[in-house]
C-alpha cells in the first residue's frame, strides 16, 4: 500500500504537518521510533512527579494573540488546561544580587524595568518597538493571506542580538538583563541573530502560559485527531532507511523490516540524521556536506526535583540566575566555575493549588562532557557517569540554594539528565537544545530549508524555521505549504472556530 504522506518523527513539527495534511484529506502515516510519541514534548513521571523534557512555557496565547488563534485551529484550546504566569513578573532575571521583573504586556514591561532603570525609558520604548515590528514582519506572522511572503529585514537577520541591543542602550546592566532569557535560544555573542531573539521574547511578553498536567497533552491530542481524521501514528517504528533516487523519495525501511512507501515524504529529524538515511544514489554531495558542517546549540544537564507535599510554594515566575557578569560568557565555562547561570521553574500544579509539586534546574552543559560515554545505553553508563552526574548536579543544588535558602531539605526527589540523555531520548544530534546555530556571519548557509533537493522531500520542527511552540508551528505551516500553498492554510486558521 502506498500512503500519502509519510511523516518520520513525532515531534510537535511531525504532528502538527500531520494535522494539517489529515484535514485536506491526505492520508498520512507518522513514524516514531519510540514507545511514546511528542519528541520534545515528552513528560515523563518519576516517583509519582511529573516533568516535562523540552516544551515549559508558550507565549502569545492570549485570546486573539496568534498562538491561541493557532491553537484553535489544531483543536487545543479546549482540550489543553493552561496556567497564566504572573503578568507582573512572568520571567525574573536575577543579575548583580537584583531581581528584574519581565511584566506581561508591553506596557507594564517597560514601567517595570523603568523602575531600575529611570533614565532608560527611552530604550526600553525603542526596544520593545522594535522586536513587534520584528515579530509582525511578515504576512505569515499576522496569519494575513498574501501573495508575496516577504522575507525578514536583512537588518534582522545579519545583525546579532548583541549587536542590536548594544545600538539601543549604553548601560552594560540592562544590555545584560534584556537578554537574561538567552537559554531559550542558547544564544552566542556575535552569532545568534536578532530575529530569533525578537520573536521569542515578543511571545512571551505579549502573554505566557504553562501546561498543565506537561506537554505530552498537547502531542496526545494532536495524535488522536490525526487518528481520528483517518490517519496512522505508529509508533515503535524506527527509520533507518530511504530508498530512491535524486529526483525520488520512494519509500522507508523500518527497523524491523517493514517497507513504506509513500507519495511525500516529511522528516521531522535533525537534517544531519535525515541524510544518513539516504540510500548512496539519492546523496547530492555537496548539499550533503553543508548539512553535516552545520554546528548545533549548546546542550544542557537539567535536574528533575519533586518536592515533599505542601512544603515549596509555586513559583509561578521564570527564574533566570546569573553569578557572572557578562550573561554572554555562560557558555564559556570550564571545571571551576561551572554553572555560571541557571534557570529554575516549576511545572504547573495539576490540582491548580499554591504549592509546587515538581521543578526543573537548567544549566547550560556542552556535549563533550559526555561524549565519552556515547554508544552506551541508558540506565547502563558505569559508574564513572552516575558519578560525574552526582558531582554536577551537588554543584547546581548548592548555587539553588544561595537564591532560595532552605529548599533543599524540602526536595523528595530528583533525578539528572545531560545531553546525552537528551539525544537519547528526543533524537537531537549531540542532545542541542535548539538544533542548528543559525549564524549572522553565514546567514544563508545555516538557514534548512523546508524544500530539500529531492522534490518530494520536505522537512519540518525546530531546525527548518525557529524553535519552541509558535516557531515550529510557523514551520510546519510553511512546509504544508509545499502541498496546499500558504493562503490555503492561513484562510482554515482565521475560519477556525
Amino acid at each position: 500500500m502506498k500512503h500519502d504522506i509519510v511523516i518520520i518523527g513525532s515531534g510537535l513539527g511531525g504532528l502538527l504537518c500531520g494535522y494539517i495534511l489529515s484535514k485536506h484529506g491526505y492520508g498520512v502515516t507518522v513514524l516514531e521510533k519510540n514507545p511514546v510519541v511528542g519528541g520534545c514534548m515528552q513528560s515523563f513521571k518519576r516517583k509519582g512527579f511529573l516533568f516535562d523534557t523540552g516544551m515549559h512555557y508558550i507565549g502569545s496565547m492570549d485570546e486573539g494573540q496568534v498562538l491561541h488563534r493557532f491553537w484553535k485551529y489544531f483543536s487545543l484550546t479546549d482540550t489543553i488546561k493552561l496556567r497564566k504566569l504572573d503578568e507582573q513578573a512572568f520571567d525574573i532575571v536575577s543579575y548583580n544580587g537584583i531581581r528584574y521583573p519581565s511584566g506581561m504586556g508591553y506596557e507594564r514591561y517597560v514601567e517595570n524595568l523603568s523602575a531600575y532603570f529611570p533614565n532608560e525609558r527611552a530604550a526600553l520604548n525603542k526596544y520593545t518597538a522594535i522586536i513587534q515590528q520584528v515579530a509582525n514582519s511578515s504576512p505569515v506572522s499576522r496569519l494575513e493571506e498574501s501573495d508575496d511572503l516577504l522575507p525578514l529585514s536583512v537588518d534582522y537577520v545579519k545583525t546579532s542580538v548583541s549587536d542590536y541591543i548594544d545600538r539601543i542602550t549604553t548601560d552594560g546592566v540592562l544590555r545584560n538583563v534584556l537578554v537574561g532569557n538567552l537559554p531559550l535560544y542558547g544564544g552566542e555573542r556575535g552569532r545568534t541573530p536578532f530575529y530569533i531573539h525578537a520573536f521569542i521574547h515578543n511571545s512571551y511578553i505579549e502573554g505566557a502560559y504553562r501546561i498543565v498536567g506537561g506537554s505530552q497533552t498537547i502531542a496526545n491530542q494532536l495524535t488522536d485527531s490525526i487518528r481520528q481524521m483517518g490517519g496512522e501514528v505508529l509508533e515503535n517504528s524506527e527509520v533507518v532507511g530511504i530508498q530512491g533516487d535524486i529526483n525520488q523519495a520512494k519509500r522507508v525501511v523500518l527497523k524491523d523490516g517493514r517497507i513504506i512507501e509513500g507519495s511525500y515524504f516529511i522528516s521531522d529529524i535533525h537534517p544531519q540524521q535525515l541524510i544518513s538515511l539516504l540510500d548512496e544514489n539519492m546523496v547530492k554531495r555537496s548539499y550533503c556536506r553543508r548539512v553535516r558542517q552545520l554546528e548545533n546549540t549548546i546542550g544542557s544537564m537539567t535536574l528533575y526535583i519533586g518536592f515533599k507535599q505542601g512544603k515549596v510554594p509555586y513559583l509561578n515566575s521564570n527564574f533566570f540566575h546569573y553569578n557572572v557578569s557578562d550573561i554572554w560568557s555562560c557558555g564559556n565555562y570550564n571545571e571551576d566555575d561551572w554553572p555560571k547561570g541557571y534557570l529554575f521553574m516549576h511545572q504547573a500544579p495539576v490540582d491548580g493549588g499554591d504549592f509546587s509539586n515538581s521543578a526543573l534546574l537548567i544549566s547550560y552543559m556542552h556535549f563533550e562532557e559526555v561524549s565519552r560515554w556515547e554508544g552506551t545505553k541508558i540506565a547502563k553508563r558505569g559508574v564513572d557517569y552516575e558519578q560525574f552526574k552526582k558531582c554536577h548536579a551537588e554543584r547546581m543544588l548548592v548555587a539553588l540554594e544561595k537564591e532560595f535558602p532552605g529548599i533543599r531539605e524540602n526536595i523528595a526527589y530528583y533525578n539528572v539528565s545531560t545531553p546525552l540523555t537528551y539525544e537519547d531520548y528526543t533524537a537531537t544530534t549531540e542532545g542541542a537544545m535548539y538544533g542548528v546555530t543559525r549564524d549572522v556571519t553565514s546567514p544563508i548557509q545555516t538557514v534548512i530549508s523546508q524544500q530539500t533537493y529531492i522534490p518530494n522531500l520536505l522537512m519540518t520542527g525546530q531546525n527548518t524555521n525557529s524553535h519552541g511552540m509558535l516557531g515550529v508551528t510557523n514551520g510546519a505551516m510553511l512546509t504544508c505549504s509545499k502541498l496546499l500553498g500558504l493562503n490555503t492554510i492561513i484562510r482554515d486558521i482565521n475560519n477556525a472556530r
